[in-house]
């Protein structure tokens, strides 16, 4: 499935680099028992494998996407491979766990770099209407590397112990590499910095310190509930708002941003819809769990609907996007969790298995049209140069709509899973699904036939 000014290799090559990052965030949970055993570290130590996934990455992301915007998104997409690689190797010969979580940092930046670089050079082929079916193969690879990651990781953990979770990297790393310095389009010559100084200078980097203190800060207090990380928040935010209007070449163009409004809405729409929808993907396992007591692999099958259909349904999504623009496919994913959400309301504790299943798989509608919908508003929003910063940023916001629905969880849910707390749960979904597929209908990318340019200096390789 690719557009025909996005070869179905180059889509191929693109997808398969993007996949790492969800496919790693998803494949650690199960070698957390295995991890605390070998170094004798307490469950929460070992969550530290988690958390400091998602802070690196939601920093990384939109940093990875600057570099893919100014030094060429093929050169900064291999560099990302690359780095996972070699992480998979080092990791192999972890003396510690802190060395473990250091490896895990690094495979955090590398693979930070697929969604934002990939999206850059898909720019630089397509022009500035979205290609549907190859944000749908994207889209559909990264649903299904992240449902079943912890299906793999666990394979790889009863083969290879744990550090089989990261030796996968290695060969996935490899191929991904290959694929890409064979297929992916050159990048046109990139204007070197003078000097050490104008390095940094067009790095920014106090710029980055200062979104990655705010960013640390929110999704810290998100993750702890620590009060004391609250006044950092707005601190941060400010000093950073006040450094970028300043900066000659800011890390984040606020000026730019600002002008851009249907960015900042589709930015807005992605921590709303991400947050509404993994507050009910977060629930419904800890219920079947707590309150059904299904074991954790009988819970994993239960919710595995949700994500084939999810998979299954992204090329449905592809061409309703590519015919009738993104609104509607946002106003239909979230119509979708709506009934979803609503189908939840008349779940008891007898409930069948298959009334079970039958709501997964109404989930995975929004699941394939929200954020097929929502990919397609950022690459029509985004400005020409600086598709990859903005890519980053949808992509930070993702994590923090993960992670604002695990507090919204906590308040629903109050002293533990429920019955009555997973009816609260839906309830607050279908009302707020309501409230998006209002504003549905203000997400940029309209719908009909794409004629993209034929941009100078893109040669694909044969």
């Amino acid at each position: 499935m690719a557009d025909r000014q996005v070869p179905v290799r180059v889509a191929g090559s693109i997808a398969l680099g993007t996949l790492l990052n969800p496919l790693n965030s998803s494949m650690i949970a199960v070698a957390l028992v295995p991890l605390q055993r070998e170094f004798g570290v307490s469950l929460a130590t070992s969550t530290w494998l988690i958390s400091g996934f998602y802070l690196t990455a939601s920093v990384a992301q939109p940093l990875m996407g600057r570099f893919a915007d100014r030094y060429g998104p093929r050169r900064v997409f291999c560099a990302g491979l690359a780095l996972v690689g070699v992480t998979g190797v080092l990791v192999l010969f972890a003396p510690g766990f802190g060395w473990v979580v250091a490896a895990r940092v690094l495979q955090a930046v590398g693979s930070s770099v697929g969604f934002p670089a990939g999206l850059a050079l898909i720019r630089r082929l397509a022009g500035g209407r979205p290609p549907a079916a190859t944000l749908g193969t994207i889209s559909a690879a990264n649903s299904a590397s992240a449902a079943f990651g912890p299906v793999l990781g666990g394979v790889l953990v009863a083969m290879l112990g744990w550090r089989g979770i990261f030796a996968v990297n290695i060969p996935m790393a490899a191929a991904g590499l290959w694929f890409a310095r064979r297929w992916l389009p050159p990048d046109p010559p990139a204007d070197a910095p003078a000097d050490t100084r104008a390095l940094l200078r067009d790095l920014d980097l106090p710029g980055v310190a200062l979104f990655a203190a705010t960013i640390t800060a929110l999704l810290g207090f998100l993750l702890s509930g620590d009060l004391a990380l609250l006044p950092v928040v707005p601190v941060a935010a400010a000093l950073l708002v006040w450094r970028e209007l300043r900066a000659p070449t800011p890390f984040l163009d606020l000026r730019s941003l600002a002008a851009r409004r249907s960015l900042v809405g589709v930015l807005g729409q992605q921590v709303a819809v991400q947050g509404v929808f993994y507050t009910i993907f977060f629930a419904l396992p800890q219920w079947l769990e707590r309150v059904r007591d299904y074991s954790a692999a009988t819970t994993g099958l239960l919710m595995l609907p949700m994500a084939v259909f999810g998979v299954l349904l992204t090329p449905v999504a592809a061409r309703l996007v590519r015919r009738y623009g993104a609104a509607l496919s946002l106003f239909i994913g979230s119509v979708g969790l709506l009934a979803g959400a609503a189908l939840l309301v008349t779940v008891e504790a007898h409930s069948g298995v298959a009334s079970i299943i039958a709501i997964g798989a109404v989930l995975g509608l929004p699941n394939a049209f929200n954020n097929l919908g929502l990919q397609a508003g950022l690459y029509a929003a985004a400005p020409a140069g600086q598709t990859g910063t903005a890519a980053g940023l949808f992509q930070t916001r993702r994590y923090v709509g993960a992670i604002l629905s695990t507090a919204l969880l906590g308040a629903l849910y109050g002293s533990g899973p429920s019955t009555a707390g997973l009816h609260r749960v839906a309830l607050f979904v279908v009302v707020a699904a309501a409230l998006l597929a209002g504003a549905a209908f203000l997400t940029p990318a309209p719908g009909g036939r794409h004629r993209a340019p034929s941009p100078k200096n893109v040669v694909l390789r044969r």
